[in-house]
């Protein structure tokens, strides 16, 4: 950026301080035609309000709806995710510039990145997810992570219509929703695990008092009895932090009729399972590659708790508390969809917990497995008996 162009976006800047309800675009196109000497062109002016009401460079990206993950690895390393590939873009920032963009990201969100506290998590206004972290953790650059939330906030039969989900299954998760079954869902990251989740959420009865608890702010409900709850960084002087064990325990005493877990990662997996096992009718996700392997992660998590946690009690309650576990991965092209839901019959030998395949991948395409799942006779005869799944 030239420094003609650096001495406009500051007179913008004082413009606008003078005047809070000024439209920042009407603003720069007036002080760049006040420039007229430097020939700034239309694209100058769009540079121009992203510095002084957006995000710089960055914003094109954030805007560019085809673009779904941004990161930065040092000034003029910055890179983009379209269709699940990444590539480098020919963006520029300086260290002061990046420093700046990320300090008017985190401003609306009230936390904050620095020498004691080097990572931070945020939401940005349009729901997209910041992950910052800076020196010396890194090397010598602040390494940004901005993922924006691509698919958004899509009911059911958008999904549908985008191949991600059948109607049968769809149809089944429906009814597993309204049972109040507790159900999880797994996937690796980017998968599409928090749209599945609000799709699955806005097909609760509307009643229901729904309570989420997440790190940072991203599921995005239109229930009219919710609410979100997000976890705190503690402050300067080292108190005051908020960890996702808190708010579930803070949630079970605000009268949910569901409680939901943006994504489990630690022990507090043994909080979300002590719910579940009192009734609680409860969603969440994590990572894992498949069904089997997102029963095994909830048999280990909860052990991070302490050495008094032991298999012994966490394996039979992950058999009896969860119902129905849901898979969802990204394909090669970018496309997300629904590989496997299966279903928790409550029996386990050893370690190992029984489960049933309702909905398979079969050449490609999520099809019923035609078995006949363990499940709960209420559900199977709100089904129906033509039900597709069956």
């Amino acid at each position: 950026m030239t420094q003609a162009l650096n001495e406009v976006i500051e007179h913008v800047r004082a413009r606008v301080a003078q005047d809070v309800n000024s439209d920042v675009r009407y603003v720069a196109e007036d002080v760049v035609a006040a420039y007229s000497h430097l020939r700034l062109t239309p694209d100058d002016v769009i540079e121009v309000t992203n510095f002084v009401n957006g995000f710089g460079p960055i914003q094109p990206l954030l805007d560019d709806p085809s673009v779904e993950e941004i990161w930065i690895n040092e000034p003029n390393q910055i890179f983009i995710a379209r269709n699940g590939k990444s590539q480098v873009i020919n963006v520029a920032l300086s260290s002061d510039q990046i420093r700046v963009i990320i300090e008017r990201m985190l401003s609306t969100s009230g936390r904050r990145v620095d020498t004691s506290q080097p990572f931070v998590d945020a939401t940005l206004p349009d729901g997209s997810r910041l992950h910052v972290v800076i020196p010396d953790i890194t090397r010598s650059h602040w390494a940004v992570n901005i993922r924006k939330f691509v698919m958004g906030n899509k009911g059911l039969d958008e999904l549908i219509d985008n191949s991600t989900i059948t109607p049968a299954a769809a149809q089944f998760l429906t009814m597993c929703v309204s049972e109040g079954f507790n159900i999880v869902v797994s996937g690796a990251t980017q998968a599409g695990k928090t749209t599945l989740m609000n799709a699955l959420l806005n097909c609760a009865d509307p009643m229901e008092r729904i309570v989420t608890c997440e790190e940072v702010f991203e599921l995005q409900l239109t229930s009219s009895d919710w609410i979100a709850l997000q976890t705190r960084q503690p402050s300067l002087e080292g108190s005051g932090e908020i960890p996702l064990r808190k708010l579930i325990k803070e949630a079970l005493r605000m009268r949910p009729s569901r409680l939901v877990i943006g994504e489990v990662r630690q022990e507090e997996c043994l909080d979300l399972l002590i719910a579940m096992n009192a009734g609680m009718p409860s969603m969440c996700s994590l990572h894992a590659n498949g069904a089997r392997e997102a029963l095994a992660k909830l048999c280990l998590l909860p052990m991070l708790a302490g050495s008094n946690v032991t298999s012994d009690f966490v394996v039979p309650t992950v058999a009896s508390v969860v119902d129905v576990v849901v898979q969802i991965e990204m394909q090669p092209s970018g496309n997300r969809r629904v590989s496997q839901i299966s279903t928790v019959s409550g029996r386990y030998e050893a370690s190992m917990i029984e489960m049933h395949n309702v909905f398979a991948l079969r050449d490609g395409l999520l099809e019923s497995t035609g078995l006949s799942p363990e499940i709960p006779q209420r559900l199977r005869a709100r089904m129906g008996s033509d039900a597709s799944w069956v």
